[in-house]
């Protein structure tokens, strides 16, 4: 990777969608096999002064026995990372496969119980360049995967999200439900176009998800999580069985280059049909965006819109208890600029609504998450960037008067890609 922090964000980039830039390259007979990844850990201060119930907020309450302030030790938005991904050219097909795990860096109790595992990545994908690619298995979906790749905050922490939950999280949120819906780690089954002069376009199934309803439950303070997620779950819209229909995908991405200028812009969109105890309804999610680059300037910007698939993650309340259908949209803009030492500056701003459903009344569900983050991301060596980022986080119920939490959020640290 080149010392220039733009080709570190780069390096995200593949350490999570496993192509090309090498790690450790080892020969294994007929197969390459890289070796790759990176580490991140951060030292985080959230500052939360309100004491509101927001329902779904990313802006924690203050925390009754710790006051306004709390401080953790974590991985950022990219979970530490270490991927094998194997290739080889047989009966005249390019064949792959990427298994990755994701060790979580944050302990919250003594003896180092306390954080968490995940393996995000266990697919193989087989073509050619001369008809496409198919892949096949658990990889980062592709709705909103052009979203959260360019978000500045991929290689710092921006929302710090769920972090005090019991046993702690992996990563923070990023912008994620601040901007853009979370493209998730899926199974699916997709194909890619090859590369038609800039165009590519990607069509496919996702493993279906059940319904999340965060909204329904009990409020939560800044750095006290315990049992959320549990609550969450037996409060959903069904959880007696797996959906029967899988989720459909499609996305068109252009990319091109003009003398010193360089771009994307894509469209994408979502569906799958979700089944409660008393009805059935289609939740869609549409998205259109697009980046440019000129020498050391750069800007992102992104919009979504969104009918019953709810807010932060794909159907996350997405209906209201009786079954009524959300609507959601959102989006962010975000300017970037290279200084002559190399260190990148980068700013960004960003919004997710959630509308209620015909008929719902005034409640302490959120009604939107916004934040501001301003960030310095300096490649110390070409592998190792130095990171320093403070975001403010505002979320707003739909309470007759509404009601909002504010966090500011200053994370330093760094991140390493091998």
């Amino acid at each position: 990777m080149n010392k220039n922090i733009k080709l570190a964000v780069a390096g995200a980039v593949l350490a999570l969608s496993a192509s090309a830039n090498s790690g450790i390259v080892i020969p294994a007979g007929e197969w390459t096999l890289d070796v790759n990844g990176n580490v991140n850990a951060f030292y985080i201060m959230n500052d939360s002064k309100d004491e509101n119930t927001v329902l779904g907020g990313l802006a924690n309450k203050k925390n009754t026995a710790s006051g306004d302030q709390a401080s953790s030790i974590n991985t950022g938005l990219l979970p530490s990372w270490l991927g094998v991904t194997g290739k080889s050219r047989q009966n005249d097909l390019d064949t792959e496969f990427t298994i990755s795990l994701q060790p979580g860096a944050s302990s919250n109790t003594s003896l180092g119980l306390g954080g968490g595992s995940e393996f995000r990545q266990a697919y193989f994908s087989f073509g050619d360049k001369s008809w496409g690619t198919v892949v096949g298995g658990k990889d980062i979906g592709q709705f909103g995967r052009d979203a959260i790749l360019n978000d500045q905050t991929l290689l710092g922490v921006g929302s710090q999200g769920l972090v005090g939950t019991a046993g702690g999280t992996t990563t923070t949120l990023g912008r994620i439900g601040a901007g853009f819906m979370y493209a998730d780690f899926n199974g699916q089954i997709n194909y890619t176009t090859p590369n038609m002069n800039g165009l590519q376009l990607t069509v496919g199934i996702d493993q279906p998800l059940q319904s999340l309803n965060v909204g329904n439950v009990a409020a939560v303070e800044k750095g006290d999580f315990s049992g959320v997620l549990t609550a969450a779950v037996t409060n959903s819209l069904d959880i007696t069985g797996s959906q029967k229909n899988p989720a459909f995908v499609g996305v068109a991405r252009y990319s091109f280059t003009a003398n010193d200028v360089t771009g994307k812009l894509w469209v994408e969109g979502k569906q799958q049909k979700v089944y409660g105890s008393a009805f059935s309804a289609n939740s869609n999610m549409y998205g259109i965006g697009g980046t440019i680059g000129a020498g050391p300037f750069g800007a992102v910007a992104y919009y979504y819109k969104g009918e019953g698939a709810g807010t932060t993650a794909f159907l996350m309340d997405g209906y209201s208890a009786s079954g009524g259908k959300r609507d959601s949209d959102g989006g962010y803009i975000q300017l970037s600029y290279v200084l002559p030492m190399k260190t990148k500056l980068a700013a960004s701003w960003g919004r997710s609504n959630l509308d209620k459903a015909n008929g719902e009344g005034a409640s302490n569900l959120v009604k939107s998450n916004e934040m501001s983050t301003v960030g310095l991301y300096h490649p110390l060596t070409k592998h190792l960037n130095l990171v320093g980022e403070y975001s403010r986080v505002e979320s707003e119920n739909h309470a007759t008067i509404a009601k909002e939490n504010k966090s500011d959020i200053i994370s330093l640290g760094g991140i390493l890609f091998f």
